[in-house]
């Protein structure tokens, strides 16, 4: 009996929880682009925060969409300056990510964002959805929609 328990222990041990559920290894990849592109909007660095796209990348938003062709196009017309006056913005933080389907290349994931102040004071809390997609063994961001301005 401890010999079966040992084989399968080792067995077990063998097959990482990628390999036995491969939607995690995506669930997990979506995940850390969700990051990465957080932490560049928060410091406001428009080309890291650009990288973590897909082109063409579209945005829904405020009753209108929004297409970056590419990267150049995504770097040219985004501008925090004017972001944070318009809003009083300082920064944002993800209040929930969801995964709600997922399959090896594309991971559609509902959040909820707040934006802050310099105070630490939420400003506003949307509602949004990412698609994140894998494209040459990439994974990026390709569409956003979301409830914000």
């Amino acid at each position: 009996m401890g010999r079966m328990m040992w084989l399968c222990l080792v067995c077990g041990l063998s097959t990482t929880p990628t390999q036995a559920f491969p939607q995690f290894g995506a669930e997990n990849a979506a995940m850390a682009v969700l990051d990465a592109f957080m932490m560049a909007f928060n410091a406001r660095d428009d080309e890291a925060m650009c990288q973590t796209f897909h082109y063409p990348h579209v945005r829904f938003a405020g009753g209108s969409v929004r297409r970056y062709d590419t990267f150049d196009d995504c770097v040219e017309q985004f501008d925090f300056a004017e972001f944070s006056a318009r809003f009083g913005w300082d920064h944002s933080g993800w209040d929930r990510r969801t995964v709600v389907q997922a399959n090896s290349d594309k991971v559609h994931v509902t959040v909820i964002f707040s934006r802050y102040d310099s105070e630490g004071i939420r400003l506003s809390q949307f509602d949004s959805l990412y698609i994140v997609t894998r494209i040459d063994q990439r994974w990026g961001i390709r569409s956003r929609s979301s409830f914000a301005p």
